[in-house]
């Protein structure tokens, strides 16, 4: 069956987000809107409320066995014993929510985690220092479910256009090694999305920007004889080096040369580091606000470590 749609899916660390856009086939070749759009994910935003929302947190939170109700549970697609589970899991806004009061059962930043080469990521580690009643997962079966979620929110909308049936671009950061690709095609194919293409993550955002730019693009690249992209994540710093060839027939040929180490620095570091530095100020009161902050406190969770850099 022909795919009705190409569908785009960033599986960031703190949200992930879907973009489609329809194809064009040949009977109706011209009349087809291709505009790219958002995918509105549904989700629990509260207690038996679900509400599509653009962004789908990238966090998982394992409630207590009988500390949710069924019916404050219940998705639209979701299996009716599902929510009668020892200890059911809810993904998306509220997960977030729920994890803010009790952070020992959330699992959060597993993209992260699936580029930890110092830990086992098949093994169920996260959420990372969770008391041993909090049931564990992998970081490959974490984003299996929340590309699961997707998935089934997406089917839910589009019965007559399932979403393993389309084509799909997975994006992931250019700094990852062989093995975390090879664990996020895994963790794609165990939620049941067989066939996908990888795109690193400043590559896309460069084919956006040609795209933009695409009526003036040999004046918009004039003099630039290097593109350095820099995508600043919740979980890493991604940056890819791109050569610009300029053609004497005055065509551009783009070649990306090289990708940064891995670096384990993002919005989740920078958000740990404020909050460290605000907990110190107000423990010493208003009279010490002039003083100099002391260096944060070393979080209680590990930072993964960079795995060793893979070549271009």
């Amino acid at each position: 069956m022909a795919s009705r749609y190409l569908v785009g899916i960033d599986l960031g660390t703190t949200h992930t987000v879907v973009a489609y856009a329809a194809v064009p086939h040949a009977k109706n070749q011209g009349k087809t809107d291709s505009a790219i759009r958002l995918f509105d994910i549904a989700q629990l935003v509260g207690p038996g409320a679900v509400a599509p929302r653009p962004l789908l947190p990238s966090v998982r939170y394992h409630a207590a066995p009988g500390e949710l109700a069924s019916a404050d549970l219940a998705l639209p697609w979701a299996a009716k014993d599902d929510a009668d589970t020892p200890s059911p899991v809810v993904i998306g806004q509220w997960a977030r929510q729920l994890g803010a009061q009790v952070p020992g059962r959330l699992v959060s930043s597993a993209k992260s985690w699936l580029s930890h080469a110092q830990v086992d990521r098949l093994a169920p580690i996260l959420p990372w220092g969770g008391a041993p009643d909090v049931p564990k997962v992998s970081p490959v079966q974490a984003s299996a479910d929340t590309l699961a979620h997707v998935r089934a929110a997406w089917n839910a909308q589009f019965p007559q256009a399932p979403l393993e049936q389309q084509d799909i671009v997975l994006t992931l950061p250019a700094s990852f090694d062989d093995s975390a690709r090879a664990l996020t095609l895994q963790a794609a194919h165990a939620a049941g999305l067989p066939t996908l293409r990888l795109l690193e993550e400043p590559q896309a955002a460069f084919y956006d920007w040609l795209a933009r730019h695409r009526k003036d693009l040999t004046q918009s690249l004039q003099g630039s004889r290097l593109v350095l992209v820099c995508d600043v994540g919740g979980g890493t710093t991604d940056l890819s080096l791109i050569r610009i060839d300029h053609r004497p027939n005055g065509e551009v040929q783009l070649d990306r040369i090289g990708v940064g180490n891995h670096l384990m620095l993002g919005g989740d570091n920078m958000d740990l580091a404020l909050a460290h530095t605000v907990e110190g100020r107000l423990g010493r009161g208003a009279a010490a606000d002039s003083a100099p902050c002391p260096p944060p406190a070393r979080p209680s969770t590990p930072l993964p470590c960079p795995p060793a850099r893979w070549p271009n």
